[in-house]
């Protein structure tokens, strides 16, 4: 069984990305955790003197926390029939990220799947504060993001993102072959660069992923570099239907060098599509 986080903040967004996270996976037995964190830390500056307001406060985010949950999986009792999954709620006094770990740690965690904007409406100060601290913070699994307001409807191509400049593990590309599997998608092996005359090492890499992807549908596809890195893919993606992007968080560091494009980060930010974050 598929062991999923999927984080909440009960905001609109947040049951979009738990919506999306139900079609993605209809016909695999799926265990989801519906998480919520809640960190009363700004509370703190109320000083010792409030401690016993602070108390009321800290217990009322608890009992909100716990209601809105229960409210949650009254929901998928009644309306989510499909007997594939199964959902456990998750309330912690803690950062996301802490949180996150945690429930990894304990639960065989095979994949996290969260929105890339909350409740705060701002998307660039949400993800700072939250998605992409969850990136910094856990390397172990991947991360499925979903945009704000993205409509999911079925999944025709994965488009993998990378440079060649570092080897393919084994069990690296799980999740990708999966979908593959699962929605009978083409995979595009996307390469952005200014000049595409592979090294020896780039070549081996190249070699090394044909024999990942033997047996599914795939194509190599080489981009050009316009602007930057995270500009580029999300140009290529923009003519997409139905895609979801998938990046390996150690590929691109070249172009973190030579040009200091946090490319991770810009296209965590920027991308109006789906986008797999696979560990490194």
């Amino acid at each position: 069984m598929k062991k999923i986080v999927l984080t909440t903040d009960f905001s609109e967004n947040s049951w979009n990305a738990i919506f999306t996270a139900l079609k993605i996976y209809a016909d695999v037995d799926c265990h989801f955790f519906l998480l919520h964190a809640y960190e009363p830390s700004t509370l703190n500056l109320l000083g010792t003197k409030s401690q016993q307001r602070l108390g009321v406060i800290y217990d009322s985010l608890s009992k909100h926390s716990e209601q809105e949950l229960e409210e949650m999986f009254k929901y998928f009792e009644i309306n989510h029939k499909n007997p594939k999954h199964k959902f456990t709620t998750i309330s912690k006094s803690e950062t996301l990220e802490e949180a996150v770990k945690e429930i990894v740690s304990q639960n065989d965690v095979d994949i996290l799947m969260m929105g890339t904007q909350g409740a705060t409406g701002a998307k660039e100060v949400f993800l700072g504060s939250n998605t992409v601290k969850v990136l910094k913070t856990i390397k172990n699994i991947p991360i499925f993001a979903i945009p704000s307001g993205f409509n999911f409807q079925k999944v025709r191509t994965i488009i993998f993102a990378t440079d060649f400049t570092k080897p393919f593990n084994k069990n690296e590309l799980n999740q990708i072959t999966e979908l593959a599997n699962l929605w009978k998608a083409q995979i595009e092996i996307v390469h952005v660069a200014i000049e595409f005359n592979l090294n020896d090492t780039q070549n081996t890499n190249k070699a090394i992923l044909k024999e990942r992807f033997a047996g599914l549908d795939y194509q190599f596809k080489n981009v050009p570099f316009e602007i930057s890195i995270s500009h580029s893919i999300d140009a290529y993606v923009g003519n997409k239907d139905s895609c979801i992007l998938s990046i390996i968080r150690h590929q691109h560091t070249f172009w973190e060098k030579i040009i200091g494009e946090a490319v991770i980060k810009k296209i965590a930010f920027h991308s109006n599509i789906p986008v797999i974050f696979l560990p490194q």
